[in-house]
């Protein structure tokens, strides 16, 4: 276990606009933007957003010098570079992935949002940057109401349940990494596709987000390319299911360090 640093305010710039980070951080949010992201400010929500952040960071981190970490937080991706949405404040993903694209010129990042909502922030992000590429499997008919253009987005019905689900995420997964080729892979896996997420409109069960997530780690371990997990939404007034959910990606994680022998 290791307990991440608290994110500079240079690391989150090179996502996010001086004005917005002035404004988040020293507590001149307006009513509307408070609104826009669901949460009221307080140097709290501050202090959590920067460590998540961080967190992400240093899974990201970990991965690369031991195959696959796993973060216990992150994956706030409707976060745009001068406003927050959707419960999303900073964009943990997308300073993680600037991160690391800057400490290695050269270096290709896959971030795979398997979140049921459709990561907007961070595909408006990284719109013109090559050496990442953003890979959403998302409900259609889902918040946001207006999508931003992902390098691959994937749009599902209403109501999908595991196998639907599983086959389309196993029609796209090898060949992204295939013609991509990336050095490290960001993968959100997000709990509210859900049958019983209060947002979330798909039919998944536990087990079915047991499989995805046990599919999408094997499959890019296997390749030799390093994967670095946050755990993303996932809506319900029952914390203990709901914290239970969100554990799956690391027993998920678990099994596949067991399996690859890491």
């Amino acid at each position: 276990v290791w307990v991440p640093e608290i994110a500079s305010e240079e690391l989150l710039r090179c996502v996010h606009t001086e004005e917005y980070l002035n404004s988040f951080i020293n507590g001149r949010i307006n009513e509307q933007e408070q609104r826009r992201t669901g949460f009221p400010w307080s140097k709290g929500l501050v202090r959590r957003c920067r460590y998540e952040t961080g967190g992400t960071l240093l899974a990201a981190e970990v991965a690369l010098h031991r195959g696959l970490a796993c973060s216990t937080a992150g994956g706030t991706h409707h976060a745009f570079p001068s406003f927050g949405s959707g419960f999303c404040l900073l964009n943990d993903l997308a300073v993680a992935a600037k991160y690391l694209i800057s400490s290695s010129p050269g270096r290709k990042v896959l971030i795979v949002d398997l979140d049921v909502h459709q990561g907007d922030g961070t595909a408006f992000i990284f719109k013109e940057e090559p050496c990442v590429f953003t890979f959403s499997v998302h409900c259609g008919k889902n918040f946001p109401l207006r999508k931003q253009q992902s390098d691959l987005d994937v749009s599902v019905e209403d109501g999908l349940e595991d196998e639907e689900y599983l086959s389309t995420v196993e029609a796209h997964l090898p060949s992204v990494l295939e013609i991509f080729r990336p050095d490290v892979v960001l993968y959100d896996a997000g709990v509210d596709p859900h049958w019983e997420d209060e947002l979330g409109r798909l039919r998944l069960t536990d087990q079915g987000l047991y499989r995805r997530d046990l599919y999408v780690m094997k499959t890019v371990v296997s390749r030799g390319v390093p994967v670095a997990t946050v755990i993303g939404g996932g809506y319900s007034r029952d914390i203990d299911k709901l914290a239970l959910r969100h554990s799956i990606v690391h027993r998920a994680a678990t099994q596949v360090w067991r399996e690859c022998g890491m």
